[in-house]
């Protein structure tokens, strides 16, 4: 296969782009990819009204593929050289498998407003997982940002838990490093072929998998069909999966994984605003606090 670039330079994945108007446009789709990030685990919430917990991950991902797989055989694109097999393997792991699944197990005992500023500890592990695979250092008022929004979400984690962790915060501890892994990976790809082609194969890879795992969980698992179901359903294979993810690792490619990584800082924050307006839910003022103190580490983050 000929190699595809969604980004005109072969500079390190962590290196932001030297031009304003790359930048800019890169900054503006991984704000995208955010913003339907931000929709996932309200849209869960609502698929685990009609759906199992295994059902909603296997239909979701399966759907998703159907989708990708679908526009790649429409396009003609032809598939990823060997080289790219073992990335892709990562992305589908962490992204396609490991974090649905895992946030879904943690959303059947946790709120989405407690799940949302926990994953905002997001952007950290990304950036840490992007310096361990590229070599690339951020500056030390980086590290420092981060940190200090990583130490505000875990605070705000251990007092809402009552001292200790829970189960469903495991989940979502566990669901952040093998979302970050994958957030890594994909974005180096995406310097090598379109961000959309990397989710898309990374589903496809795992559609032997998820589609006879959906049938299994349809058949072992009760459901019933409600709009609320139907439309997280719809949302978190669509939305979430596939689009969101498109947007996100073009926009990772245009401007480093740690600089577009920071971006996600205001996600707990959007996912409160969702949690309250699409499911009723009532939270204390810790959460938007902790959701604020951490949009503020996005700009310094962004200048460094």
């Amino acid at each position: 296969m000929k190699t595809q670039s969604s980004a005109t330079d072969a500079g390190p994945i962590a290196v932001t782009a030297s031009r304003p108007e790359r930048r800019t446009f890169g900054t503006a789709l991984a704000a995208l990819g955010v913003a339907a990030f931000s929709l996932t685990f309200p849209a869960t919430a609502w698929g685990l009204e009609g759906f199992g917990p295994w059902t909603l991950v296997t239909v979701r991902s399966a759907l998703a593929a159907l989708v990708a797989g679908g526009a790649l055989l429409a396009l003609k694109v032809r598939p990823p050289e060997r080289r790219h097999l073992r990335g892709l393997a990562v992305v589908a792991l962490g992204v396609v498998l490991g974090f649905p699944t895992l946030t879904t197990l943690a959303l059947r005992t946790s709120t989405t407003a407690h799940a949302a500023v926990v994953v905002g500890l997001l952007p950290l592990t990304t950036a840490v997982c992007s310096a361990l695979r590229t070599g690339h250092r951020p500056s030390r008022r980086f590290w420092l940002a981060a940190v200090a929004g990583a130490v505000a979400v875990l605070t705000f984690t251990v007092v809402q838990s009552g001292g200790a962790l829970t189960a469903a915060d495991g989940y979502l501890f566990a669901a952040l490093l093998v979302c970050a892994a994958g957030y890594t990976e994909g974005g180096r790809l995406a310097r090598e072929m379109p961000g959309w082609q990397v989710i898309g194969w990374a589903l496809v890879l795992c559609l032997p998998l998820t589609l006879p795992a959906a049938a299994l969980a349809l058949s072992q698992e009760p459901y019933r069909v409600t709009a609320h179901g139907i439309a997280g359903l719809l949302w978190v294979a669509l939305g979430s999966q596939f689009l969101g993810l498109v947007v996100w690792y073009r926009g990772m490619a245009a401007i480093g994984v740690p600089r577009a990584s920071q971006l996600q800082l205001a996600q707990p924050l959007l996912t409160l605003v969702w949690s309250a307006l699409l499911l009723g839910e009532h939270f204390t003022a810790a959460a938007p606090l902790t959701a604020v103190a951490v949009l503020v580490c996005i700009a310094v983050t962004q200048r460094s």
